[in-house]
């Protein structure tokens, strides 16, 4: 995320490219590119092409095992479907878990958003703050983590994940639910099928809800590289996807079959004198916006999380101290956002840069700042300005 999440991050990607085909390493084992994936929303988005942006080619392969022709307006992304929340061109947020507010950027704009909204529906495994900020009415519908036994009539349920190197394997909860009420996500997106559109669905929605294998058996059908799904996903070592490059397949849609070399330039980045350059990341005991403790091992921070990790000649020329308290301030497109209340770390970081936690500081990450060509948060690359801290801040921040 530290190469991705920067206005340029598609860019520095395709350097990396550049790089790795001018030494002839794209196809040769060990040598290839190795992008890192991150949770299970990401590879079960991406592996499963579910994207605001179908391809046609997707579509209709849709279409053909399903029988009915799929939508092919374009939706929104992340950042665009907060923009379009703020125009009421969106009325009704339904959430498959996560936790939306915290994990966005811009969270005082984010939270306006949300809140224009005639309808949020959160289905999730625990509590948090997205449930507290929503639309004019509000559905909570709790079910199984991953880590619940999840019993169908019986029958013992199993998902399966990909790991960070392409490699797909079966998963199966092994505690017992807190409570014999809850249904699986899958239950949940069925029974709202059926229930809005009857006899009018093409779908055997209750198959689906009967069993997980149902559902492979027809993933099998619609994604490529997933034959022979639930038998080889039953083997205890998986199976991976594939991997045009390990396959010595280099055939691409504009090339033919050479290699895609990519032009980019050299940004211009400046800092205002009283400016910092600040980069959010997250703790060793996180996921996501999950945080499991205050403690931070990897940076030696014990029982809190509002720091700022500044380096010392950085901490002097302003007049700071380590340890000391201050605000910190964004201004990006004329907009004062304000995250109050965090203490000065010393830290070996470049002069210049400053580094915080994730999602406490995702209120000073504009919602325009975002990588070009992904419209991606650039939460890595956020221009802010440091004061000592004001008894008086939140009033301030009421006022926004």
């Amino acid at each position: 995320m530290g190469l991705t999440q920067q206005p340029n991050g598609v860019e520095m990607i395709q350097e990396i490219v550049n790089l790795l085909l001018l030494k002839g390493s794209i196809g040769k084992p060990g040598a290839g590119v190795c992008p890192v994936r991150g949770h299970s929303n990401v590879q079960g988005n991406r592996t499963m092409m579910i994207n605001e942006k179908p391809s046609n080619e997707q579509l209709d392969r849709i279409q053909k095992v399903f029988g009915f022709d799929p939508p092919r307006e374009h939706g929104y992304d992340v950042v665009g479907v907060i923009k379009a929340m703020h125009e009421s061109k969106v009325k009704v947020f339904f959430s498959m878990g996560g936790n939306f507010l915290s994990a966005t950027p811009d969270t005082t704009f984010t939270a306006k958003a949300l809140r224009k909204l005639n309808l949020s529906v959160s289905v999730s495994t625990k509590l948090n703050r997205s449930h507290l900020v929503h639309g004019q009415e509000a559905l909570i519908l709790p079910t199984f983590s991953r880590s619940d036994i999840d019993m169908v009539n019986g029958e013992p349920q199993f998902v399966s994940t990909e790991n960070s190197m392409g490699v797909v394997q079966s998963s199966k909860g092994m505690l017992k639910p807190i409570s014999d009420k809850l249904v699986n996500e899958t239950q949940i997106v069925c029974r709202m099928a059926i229930a809005t559109l009857g006899r009018r669905s093409v779908i055997d929605w209750q198959r689906y809800a009967n069993s997980y294998d149902a559902v492979r058996d027809d993933i099998e059908k619609c994604i490529p590289g997933f034959e022979n799904y639930n038998l080889r996903v039953r083997h205890k070592e998986g199976f991976y996807l594939p991997n045009a490059a390990r396959e010595g397949n280099f055939i691409t849609k504009k090339f033919g079959d050479r290699a895609p070399f990519t032009l980019t330039s050299i940004p211009e980045n400046v800092l205002a004198p009283d400016e910092y350059m600040m980069a959010t990341t997250r703790t060793h005991d996180q996921f996501n916006t999950t945080i499991y403790g205050l403690d931070d091992r990897y940076r030696g921070i014990k029982n809190e999380r509002r720091v700022i990790f500044m380096n010392q000649k950085d901490i002097e020329k302003a007049g700071f101290a380590d340890g000391e308290k201050v605000d910190l301030f964004n201004y990006d497109n004329g907009i004062e956002r304000i995250a109050p209340l965090f203490i000065i770390v010393s830290y070996q970081i470049p002069e210049g840069n400053t580094m915080t936690y994730f999602p406490e500081t995702n209120v000073l990450v504009s919602i325009n700042n975002v990588v070009r060509g992904s419209n991606m948060p650039a939460s890595k690359f956020v221009k802010i300005k440091i004061k000592k801290h004001n008894p008086k801040i939140y009033e301030l921040i009421d006022q926004l």
